[in-house]
């Protein structure tokens, strides 16, 4: 326990296992900020980010600005005096005047190896892009976007099969466990902050739904880590018969064809040549039915090998 007054500052479920340290910690929590609740499902129906479940269950006051620049949220946070703010996968921009409040400064946890992948979707990107390690870093916010001086960094590899979901959930501990640390350590002013060296920085952008469509003239690999990298949104997808066809989990092949053509569609096994091997998949889905394994998917649904997967539909239906 550091015994500082700490505002905690995250939303999605990414940013729970930091918030839990915390409690667990017996720090000071004056105030957990979150984002407004939003409608989800097929009713709207109004939802608790992840982050405000956790600090109502421990009593925990909760603030939910629509804009943290609202001058009157800034007076808010003034008036409550915090030591220093933990910002956690939060989803707005501070401002100058939020980040100068806290004598100790703001400290984010970020899922990278910084400065690579600054940005909004890190783990998704070093996923799609084939990377084979990526980690957590704290730093000390400043105005810029991830640019501020690091703090501790903890790396950690990434299996070649590994998809999006299990890395998240690892990180989140990880994150968790460096915070902690983090804390301790300016406590005792054994961290010294490190600049970031901008020239090996490179940028994550917010995913989009086009980032998932499946060009089958790329190599089997790129295509494996696309579908493992958006598994949990947008989705890889492709289109067949004029339908939406999403991929969720596949593996690499050997085979060899034309890029796009269906190589097997039977006995379970449902493979597609790409530019330079081929993609078997395991999981997929089309629009409006359940997600399956491919033997339950090609029993209900015949493919005939040797017909095309595209990137057209005939239709104009969209993922």
């Amino acid at each position: 326990m550091t015994g500082w007054r700490i505002i905690f500052m995250g939303t999605p479920e990414f940013a729970c296992p930091t918030l839990q340290v915390l409690i667990d910690r017996g720090e000071n929590l004056l105030a957990v900020v979150t984002q407004p609740d939003r409608p989800k499902g097929r009713g709207q129906k109004l939802m608790p980010p992840p982050v405000k479940e956790v600090a109502q269950r421990h009593g925990i006051p909760v603030y939910q600005p629509l804009k943290v620049r609202d001058p009157a949220f800034i007076e808010e946070i003034l008036r409550l005096e915090p030591d220093v703010i933990v910002v956690v996968a939060f989803g707005q921009i501070l401002p100058k005047a939020l980040l100068e409040i806290p004598p100790h400064g703001c400290i984010n946890v970020h899922a990278s190896l910084l400065p690579r992948y600054r940005g909004a979707a890190p783990l998704n990107w070093c996923i799609v892009n084939g990377e084979s390690e990526t980690g957590v870093t704290t730093m000390l916010m400043d105005v810029g976007l991830d640019t501020g001086p690091m703090l501790l960094s903890r790396a950690t590899p990434i299996d070649e099969n590994e998809n999006i979901t299990a890395l998240h959930d690892r990180m989140s501990v990880m994150g968790a466990q460096l915070l902690a640390e983090t804390l301790d350590g300016l406590k005792t002013a054994s961290i010294p902050p490190r600049e970031q060296d901008n020239a090996a920085s490179c940028y994550a952008p917010m995913l989009k739904k086009e980032d998932g469509l499946i060009d089958w003239s790329r190599d089997a690999r790129a295509i494996h880590n696309q579908v493992r990298g958006l598994s949990v949104w947008p989705g890889a997808y492709t289109f067949m018969d004029g339908h939406v066809l999403k991929i969720y989990r596949t593996r690499v092949g050997n085979g060899s064809g034309q890029p796009g053509t269906v190589l097997r569609a039977a006995k379970g096994a449902f493979e597609i040549a790409c530019l330079a091997g081929s993609i078997i998949i395991e999981e997929l889905q089309t629009a409006g039915k359940k997600r399956l394994d491919a033997a339950s998917f090609l029993a209900g649904y015949p493919v005939s090998e040797g017909s095309l997967l595209g990137t057209e539909t005939s239709g104009g239906e969209t993922p």
